[in-house]
């Protein structure tokens, strides 16, 4: 089975790594985006997250914009119109997937082709991920009693793929790291990295 293409997929860039699970909320009011939303919502249609080597996310910056080549398909869950002109959305990755080229059109808006990563497969924590599952029980029961919910559900903590990815949204990896293990395809090996991380303060390469 080959995996899906996209082409013309539209791209959100970002100074951050969205994983498969997880939860984006983004405060909209660019014309570009705007629209891009609204087409979303009307086509039922993902959009691809993908974090940015250099420039800026808004229009605005003057630096050139370079990509990183792997990034997240963005489901819609929730479009709240706070004011006029102005959206929060909260989108839910889905699919990963490998940027083979993009562009960026005349109304601002950058386009992809994409190519679709497989999921994870899913299997259990080893044995030796205990003190790592643990710890991000605990992290979420702190985080919860602090009024926040960082993490959709169902929570997955008996799948090492899950635990990786909530554990690199919340710890402070580079974010070059991040893409590096989000578009990393086998899932116990990913938590390994975490909990070297955890242990060491720094990502193995």
């Amino acid at each position: 089975m080959t995996n899906a293409v996209h082409c013309d997929l539209p791209l959100f860039p970002l100074r951050t790594v969205l994983f498969p699970a997880g939860l984006l909320e983004l405060k909209i009011f660019e014309a570009r985006y705007l629209d891009l939303m609204s087409r979303c919502l009307r086509e039922q249609r993902p959009f691809g997250v993908v974090a940015l080597k250099s420039g800026g996310e808004s229009q605005m910056s003057d630096e050139p914009v370079t990509l990183h080549d792997a990034g997240t398909l963005a489901e819609l869950i929730e479009v709240d119109s706070a004011q006029a002109g102005i959206l929060l959305v909260r989108a839910r990755g889905t699919r990963r997937f490998a940027l083979e080229g993009a562009e960026q059109r005349a109304e601002g808006l950058w386009v992809g082709r994409a190519v679709e990563i497989a999921d994870d497969p899913v299997v259990a924590p080893r044995e030796r991920h205990a003190d790592v599952v643990r710890g991000l029980a605990e992290a979420m029961a702190t985080l919860a009693a602090q009024g926040a919910h960082p993490f959709l559900e169902p929570h997955r903590l008996d799948s090492a793929g899950w635990v990786a990815d909530r554990w690199c949204e919340i710890l402070p990896m580079p974010l070059e790291a991040k893409v590096r293990l989000m578009a990393f395809v086998e899932p116990l090996e990913r938590l390994d990295v975490v909990d070297a991380f955890m242990n060491s303060g720094s990502p193995a390469h």
